[in-house]
Formats: C-alpha cells, structure tokens, sequence
C-alpha cells in the first residue's frame, strides 16, 4: 500500500523541458513518489509539507548553487529541504541533465527519473557524503528505479 502522497508541485520555468520529457508533471510525481514510498518503507519520515519539483534552466540553478552553496556553477539537482525533513525543493537544470545524458548514453527521461528520485531522497534525509549512507540511497534509487524498468543509474 502506498503512503500518503506528499503534498507535490510541479513547476516548469524552462519551458524546453516539456519537449524533452513528454506528461512531464504526471512524470515527475509518479517517480516522486515511488522515491517517497521507497524511503518511508526504509523507516524515513513521510514528507508532510509542501514539496516543490522545479524544472529549471542552468541559469536559475547556477544562482542558487552560487548562492546556497558557494558554487558558482550549474549542476544537475539542487534539493533544499524544509526543517525538520516536512518537504522542500528540488531544482532541476535542463542542460545539465541533458548533457549527462547523452554523455552517459541515457535518454533524457531515464536520468530526469533518477534526478528526481534522488532529490526526493535528499529531502527525506537521505545524502552521500559519507560511504555507507551513499551505499544506502544508491540502493533505494537502483531499487524505485528498477521498478520503471529504468536500468542501475550507478553502472
């Protein structure tokens, strides 16, 4: 039985987004949540507010890196959680995530899925500095993805 849904928004700044990833609101929260119900039967707490998919530009997410991390660069996903793990933001940079993509041989969808997936994560507590957390969320990714039939995004 899936767990409550997270109260998800799905924002589309960068308009190309949606030539990229066809029903890309339906897309996102469908994966969003697997990532959500994965983490919760893995004894995560449920997010309970508000949480915010944005598919962005590089422009947009390299002011945020800039700004909250000091990183003066796009990336692919930038997560900020709420306190307490209720919920928070997931950014998304196009082109970035495009170019990984192709660079790693995925389709432009198969890696936006492991995007968000992992962002969601990040928002339930989830992170990857140290070896066995990173071993921990990398299984949970491969496990949600692998139900979509979305091939190891780690091999």
């Amino acid at each position: 039985m899936a767990t409550p849904a997270p109260d998800l928004t799905v924002t589309v700044p960068k308009a190309a987004w949606r030539r990229g990833v066809p029903a890309l609101a339906r897309f996102a929260k469908e994966f969003a949540q697997a990532a959500h119900d994965a983490a919760v039967k893995d004894g995560a707490a449920a997010l309970t507010g508000e949480t915010v998919i944005a598919f962005a530009g590089n422009d947009a997410v390299q002011d945020l890196n800039a700004t909250f991390r000091g990183q003066n660069k796009p990336t692919n996903v930038l997560s900020f959680p709420s306190p307490g793990h209720h919920g928070g933001d997931v950014i998304l940079a196009l082109e970035t995530v495009r170019d990984e993509a192709a660079a790693q041989g995925k389709t432009l969808a198969d890696h936006t899925a492991h995007l968000i997936v992992h962002g969601i994560l990040h928002l339930m507590g989830y992170d990857h500095l140290v070896r066995g957390d990173a071993r921990r969320m990398e299984r949970l990714e491969r496990r949600v993805l692998g139900t979509f039939g979305i091939a190891d995004p780690y091999a």
